[in-house]
Parts: structure tokens; sequence; C-alpha cells
């Protein structure tokens, strides 16, 4: 006999997180206050591309961006695979929809990617240096 279950039946309710966060004042390494809204998105991009993925174990495998496997590898690859690297790792902050408009300049070893997020606050440019 199988057994039955009325599961189908609940009702799940989804509550969004609030973005309000302190503030990270890199210069002086110290808290600065409370932000929210699309400064806290910003805060959350900028901490996530300085992040390596899978290598501090505080950080759970969702958190971060994988850049250190594309040194020393073929410009075209990387320009190609660091879009999908850049576009997954920010993704899993649910504020952020989307990202796009990639620019690529190549600077001697290093690669200036700027590039567009779009969250549930709007959309702002920023950009990253990745050693290749």
């Amino acid at each position: 006999m199988i057994p039955t279950s009325s599961i189908s039946d609940l009702q799940v309710d989804e509550i969004k997180q609030p973005s309000q966060t302190y503030k990270i004042n890199a210069k002086t390494n110290s808290i600065a206050g409370i932000i929210d809204g699309i400064d806290s998105v910003k805060q959350a991009v900028e901490l996530i591309m300085s992040t390596e993925r899978y290598v501090y174990p505080v950080f759970s495998w969702n958190y971060g961006v994988e850049l250190e496997s594309l040194i020393g590898k073929d410009y075209a690859y990387v320009c190609a695979e660091i879009k999908r690297r850049i576009k997954e790792a920010l993704t899993q902050d649910d504020r952020i929809t989307d990202v796009g408009n990639f620019k690529f300049s190549k600077q001697g070893d290093e690669l200036l990617v700027e590039f567009e997020v779009v969250s549930d606050y709007g959309k702002f440019d920023t950009e990253t240096v990745v050693n290749v």
C-alpha cells in the first residue's frame, strides 16, 4: 500500500529577507553605519567579486566567484568564460536579477572587466580586474 499525503494542500509563503546591512569602510577596515537598497547590493557585488569560490570554508559553496582557474588560459576562452562565471556568482544573491553588457580591456597580464548589474533596486555599472 502506498501512503497518501495532503502535502500538496499546503501553502508556502516566501518571505523576502531585508537588504539592510552594515556598511563596510574598506579604507579604515571598519563598520561605518547601516546601508540599504542599491547601496547594499553594490557592497554585496564588491564582496562577492573579491571572494574566490571554494577557497574559504566559512562561506557556502554558492558564495564567491571562480577566477583563479582562468590564470594562464587563452584570452578568447577567458572572455567567454568570465561572463558566465560572474553572472553565476552574482545571481546567487536573490536581489540581483541580471548581469550583462560586458566590456573587456586587456592591460598586460590583467583584464579589466566592466559590466552592468540589474537588481530589484535599480541597475548600476561596476568593474573588476582579473589576472590572466
